[in-house]
């Protein structure tokens, strides 16, 4: 008996990376899989149907069941089409994971339109179009009187909640992405659908190249015996019991690393000044130097390796 027996779930990007660990795993726990992949290249678009076909083969080779789908995310009626197939073909959708992505690394005076267009258009806009649809799907089945008992479980990045230089758009995405799932969560509780995020980290052609010192970090390789804090692997088990029926969880996001899982919380007040009224711009020269004092510069690489403390 798996934690997700009977289940149907969509995981978009999942043919490499932390997608196609989700896929195997949630097949293992019960769950007939779709495996969503354009197999699109790191840095550009392109179509390569082998991720997905692998991942389907595999989870059928192990007796698990699965089919393949090579859609969009990006494109809005696509991944309409897809949540219709799935229903279609498995009976009903239960599980979400808005895993794809890709990466057009620049910094913010040489990034041009494009690159800005297409990560949030993959990342930010993909994630809407799947929950969107998946989210029309259990509202429906809801006043049918079929409930379904949704769960979406979205991707953002320590990019997005603490930033990294060269990574503005997928930055914007990201933190976009944590605040979707918090909204979305609060709209689709009347469907008794729930919606959580995790912000990963792991080993995977995105990150191997992150700039900055996560990235360089992804790049040493453990000693052989020793446990891999960066092992995509470790991200599937969050993602596998957040898609089960015992997460009584919505709207939170997890951030989770080797053996390391820490629930997240948003932007919080740290010091505080006040007065009655507004303030005039003279005023608050020496008062905004004041709510700085004690508040030291941190260095980036060093905010995003929080988590290793």
């Amino acid at each position: 008996m798996g934690l997700l027996d009977g289940k149907v779930a969509i995981v978009t990007g999942g043919g490499r990376g932390i997608g196609r660990e989700d896929a195997l795993l949630l097949a293992r726990e019960g769950a007939k899989v779709v495996v969503a992949d354009i197999g699109t290249a790191r840095n550009e678009i392109t179509q390569n149907k082998t991720p997905a076909e692998e991942v389907v083969n595999e989870i059928k080779k192990a007796g698990g069941e699965a089919m393949m789908s090579y859609t969009n995310v990006a494109d809005f009626d696509a991944t309409k089409e897809m949540i219709d197939d799935t229903v279609k073909e498995f009976g009903e959708l239960n599980i979400l994971v808005n895993n794809a992505g890709i990466l057009r690394d620049r910094t913010l005076v040489n990034m041009t339109e494009a690159e800005w267009d297409a990560v949030l258009a993959v990342h930010l806009k993909g994630t809407f179009n799947c929950t969107k649809h998946a989210a029309a799907y259990w509202r429906m089945e809801s006043k049918q009187g079929r409930n379904r008992k949704g769960s979406v479980i979205n991707v953002a990045s320590d990019a997005g909640l603490i930033g990294n230089i060269g990574q503005a758009n997928y930055g914007a995405a990201k933190a976009g992405i944590a605040a979707f799932t918090i909204i979305a969560a609060a709209e689709l509780g009347r469907y008794e659908a729930r919606v959580n995020c995790i912000v990963p980290v792991a080993r995977t052609r995105l990150t191997a190249e992150t700039p900055g010192p996560i990235g360089a970090m992804m790049a040493e390789k453990p000693k052989e015996g020793e446990f891999d804090v960066f092992d995509p692997k470790n991200m599937t088990g969050l993602i596998a019991y957040l898609g089960s029926d015992e997460a009584d969880i919505t709207g939170r996001v997890f951030h989770i690393a080797g053996g390391k899982i820490h629930l997240m919380e948003g932007w919080h007040p740290v010091k505080s000044i006040e007065k009655e009224g507004r303030w005039e711009p003279a005023e608050l020269v020496p008062k905004m130097k004041e709510i700085m004092e004690g508040v030291e510069a941190e260095d980036l690489g060093m905010k995003m390796a929080w988590w290793m403390v």
